[in-house]
């Protein structure tokens, strides 16, 4: 026999009447978890619920709200910083504050149980209110973070009250019993991995709704567009002329199809003469395609007018059909920017609603509303001075994609998107220019915005080693309204060199340009290229540079490429 097996059981010296704790306490890691899964549980359900009741979700509602309050140069910052996938960022940014506030109240709930379900009835009621709040929204929007809250603050209770099984002392049973007391890690893994799985489940299905609403949407729109108008049912005014921004056709009056696009159109070898509508650039301050229902959308014409007019989308469809080629640009676009793009645009022209409804004198601008709310105006002038402003309901030959503005959106050519690009319309309101004033005056940005003379250039890439011989430096221009009469480039410090224009579709549209660069007797190394553009008033395009806001960039779009040795 060993000592061991000898050995007399030790007995502790403790006072046997004194409470005792069986197990280790939870980790430090444990409360701060258990606020971040409940704070999960909280989105994902408001998520579930919003979809099912089909109403924006509290997310949705809370950013939108952020985004309304977002200062002009926090948004200028997070376009440069993020581009198109800005409100992605917002949302994972969104994501993250909230899982940093779960876990601090996770953490501060295993001390004061109470703090947890307090923090999530705290969020409920924030985002209930938000919700509220949201154009187009009622009472029901604030049943998802309501309810949210509620299954929130369960989920953190129970998972706190796991967590502090094992933090205080417990008296000693009178009997024994098998029950285990403390904290149970086993316990705790297992509904830790149950609301995981839960917010998962939750977030699919939420997702999966929202797939189906945006689909029935897009199910309800036509397969094609209506037939164009005939021409001479559309007005006298010439075609091709400042009035009406549209190409010469051979016809005196004004027609309904786009002029013919040559295949010399395109220069540029990344930049099609048309851009695709998958490719075109999407700037909004929609976190979220609105809730439409197509049987009940109606776009009613109203304010300083004679007679106010509501369209449905099949009184839209009926009316006479024009087709334009037109560029739109952002303001946010920096000087060399992508936030630009050009395409065959249908609808029916503003000019002929506006004289059906008879504008009054007094009627200073035309104000848009969106489904969601979102707001701006444009000169009445700018619907009624011959240019084809436009109720675009069709994009690229097939009906206006849904998050380009479905069932119908604004086009006013040589007008920035922030005075004039409704998307989701519901309403043009004629009214003075105190009476109502567009989401973004406020904000810092300028109330009257024509699109400035720019250029750009697309290749060589920046930075890019260009070979010895010939080289294309290509790219495009644009001055809607004017139209492109010159475009100049230079290297270095030299001389401006005419560059080699293609056809002029239509002063509405950028028109492209091609300059052969002699690199054979250049000097090895960096080199900058420089373009600058000419308008059709001789206005060339300013080299002061300037921030997007108030009212555009300004500058010469400068790229430094290296010749090979």
């Amino acid at each position: 026999m060993t000592d061991h097996e000898h050995a007399p059981e030790a007995t502790p010296e403790v006072d046997p009447d004194a409470p005792r704790r069986d197990q280790a306490p939870a980790p430090r890691w444990a409360g701060p978890l258990a606020g971040l899964l409940a704070a999960a549980a909280a989105i994902t359900s408001g998520l579930v619920v919003a979809a099912a009741i089909d109403v924006d979700s509290p997310l949705n509602a809370v950013g939108s709200e952020f985004i309304d309050a977002t200062p002009a140069w926090l948004k200028e910052f997070a376009i440069d910083l993020f581009g198109t996938a800005d409100k992605t960022a917002l949302r994972v940014g969104m994501v993250i504050v909230i899982g940093l506030l779960g876990l601090a109240a996770g953490a501060l709930a295993r001390r004061r149980p109470a703090v947890g379900p307090a923090t999530m009835v705290v969020f409920g009621a924030v985002g209930a209110v938000i919700a509220v709040g949201r154009p187009g929204q009622d009472a029901s929007a604030a049943v998802p973070a309501l309810l949210g809250a509620v299954i929130g603050s369960a989920v953190v209770w129970w998972l706190i009250g796991l967590v502090r099984a094992g933090d205080g002392a417990t008296s000693v049973p009178t009997e024994p019993v098998r029950a285990r007391s403390g904290f149970d890690r086993r316990r705790f893994v297992a509904s830790t991995g149950g609301v995981v799985g839960a917010a998962v489940v939750a977030t699919v299905a939420a997702r999966a709704v929202e797939n189906g609403r945006i689909d029935e949407i897009r199910d309800a729109a036509p397969d094609t567009l209506p037939p164009l108008a005939e021409p001479g049912t559309l007005g006298d005014v010439e075609v091709g002329s400042a009035e009406v921004g549209s190409a010469e056709v051979g016809s005196a009056e004004v027609v309904s199809a786009a002029p013919p696009v040559p295949a010399d159109a395109t220069l540029s070898p990344v930049t099609p003469y048309l851009t695709p509508n998958d490719d075109f650039y999407l700037i909004d301050t929609a976190l979220s395609v609105p809730r439409i229902r197509l049987d009940r959308w109606r776009m009613r014409i109203g304010g300083r007018v004679d007679t106010p007019i509501t369209l449905t989308y099949d009184d839209l469809l009926a009316r006479p059909q024009v087709e334009r080629i037109i560029t739109i640009a952002c303001v946010s676009n920096e000087v060399g920017g992508g936030l630009i793009g050009n395409a065959v645009w249908q609808g029916v022209l503003l000019r002929d609603l506006l004289e059906e409804a008879g504008v009054q004198p007094e009627a200073e601008q035309v104000f848009g509303t969106s489904v969601d709310g979102w707001t701006c105006g444009f000169p009445v002038e700018a619907a009624m001075d011959g240019r084809d402003t436009m109720i675009a309901i069709g994009m690229n030959g097939e009906p206006l994609p849904l998050q380009h503005g479905f069932p119908a959106r604004v086009i006013v050519p040589g007008l920035y998107g922030y005075v004039s690009a409704t998307k989701w319309l519901e309403s043009l309101e004629l009214t003075t220019w105190d009476e109502a004033t567009g989401y973004w005056i406020p904000r810092g940005w300028a109330r009257e915005a024509p699109i400035k003379t720019q250029s750009r250039i697309d290749v060589p890439r920046r930075g890019e080693e260009v070979p010895r011989g010939i080289v294309a430096v290509a790219g495009i221009a644009w001055a809607q309204q004017r139209g492109i009469a010159k475009v100049e480039v230079r290297v270095d410090e030299g001389e401006w060199q005419e560059a080699r224009l293609a056809p002029d579709v239509t002063i509405d549209s950028w028109r492209q340009w091609v300059y052969e660069w002699d690199t054979t007797d250049v000097e090895p190394g960096e080199h900058r290229l420089q373009v600058r553009a000419t308008d059709a008033t001789g206005e060339t395009q300013t080299d002061e540079v300037s921030r997007p806001d108030p009212d555009g960039a300004t500058g010469r779009h400068t790229r430094t490429v290296v010749v090979e040795a």
